[in-house]
């Protein structure tokens, strides 16, 4: 059974804020690219220290795990922000807008990604955000659809996959936590622009879903949705029918049975067996059992 994470882990607060979302960075220009070199490098080592086989940054190049892709793609207005409902309107935030045609000019996380490469023997994966979240944490002013706007954006992550893979990057991890705000969607145009944005690779491609963590909006939705999480059902039959290798789930932080994941029979399952919402350190002994019930691989962070 080899161990990977969900991808983020806390920056330091020499290099961003902790604990806040987009956090604005604390260093600028050259001193900022070795900053972010720091923090993945210390990250890396406590995960190889840990006995983790597959690493990853932990999101240390990017202010949010959306936008920091989005920061260095054509076509997105950084100047007109709009007030939009996030998750089904879950919650409200100011995002930037697509205004044109998106495109990508230079790689988004090729040499951050070549940096951390260079400096880990271990498995190496790389996260990027899902189309269908793409489209649920920015504005859409140019695409007839937002299902329109999904498959223009996993064109551009399926470009940048395929440099990731060419770096040497073993895992390709798409994160789509709106897969539990529009089930349907997610079923139907959402798993669909997922195989777009993994179509021909050979590395190792995974979707990580989960139901959000850092804002009151998403704990207050969280305690309206009882004390089984059945929604996976939904879309699993869908996701397990998809071209994805890796299915990674939060467990340890939800309410979701473990029954559920008998539809992801085609699929190997990350399982998340440690409650990244509390900062209480779980000892192998609480969370040993939780991996004891499944095979294949499985993530310690959920």
């Amino acid at each position: 059974m080899r161990t990977t994470i969900a991808g983020s882990l806390p920056k330091p607060a020499w290099l961003a804020e902790p604990e806040m979302i987009w956090a604005p960075w604390r260093l600028e220009g050259d001193d900022l690219v070795e900053g972010q070199q720091d923090a993945a490098l210390a990250w890396i080592k406590i995960q190889e220290d840990a006995g983790i086989d597959i690493v990853t940054d932990g999101e240390q190049f990017r202010k949010h795990f959306v936008h920091g892709f989005l920061e260095s793609i054509n076509g997105i207005d950084w100047e007109l922000m709009t007030s939009m409902g996030i998750r089904n309107d879950r919650y409200e935030a100011q995002v930037p807008t697509v205004t044109s045609p998106v495109s990508r000019s230079v790689s988004v996380h090729g040499a951050s990604s070549a940096f951390c490469r260079a400096n880990t023997k271990n498995g190496l994966k790389i996260t990027m955000p899902g189309p269908m979240t793409i489209c649920d944490t920015i504005a859409n002013r140019h695409y007839g659809t937002r299902e329109e706007m999904a498959f223009a954006f996993a064109e551009l992550l399926n470009q940048e996959a395929k440099e990731l893979e060419a770096i040497g990057v073993d895992v390709i991890q798409f994160d789509e936590p709106a897969f539990n705000a529009f089930l349907e969607d997610a079923a139907g145009w959402g798993v669909q622009a997922l195989n777009r944005a993994i179509e021909g690779l050979s590395c190792t491609t995974a979707v990580h879903i989960c139901y959000g963590y850092g804002i009151k909006a998403n704990i207050d939705w969280k305690s309206t949705l009882g004390g089984e999480w059945r929604q996976y059902e939904e879309f699993f039959p869908a996701l397990n029918a998809s071209n994805i290798d890796q299915v990674s789930l939060e467990c340890a932080g939800s309410h979701v049975p473990m029954d559920v994941m008998a539809s992801l029979t085609d699929k190997e399952v990350l399982v998340g067996v440690i409650d990244v919402a509390t900062n209480a350190i779980e000892t192998p002994s609480r969370w040993r059992p939780r991996c004891r019930r499944h095979r294949g691989s499985s993530t310690p962070n959920g």
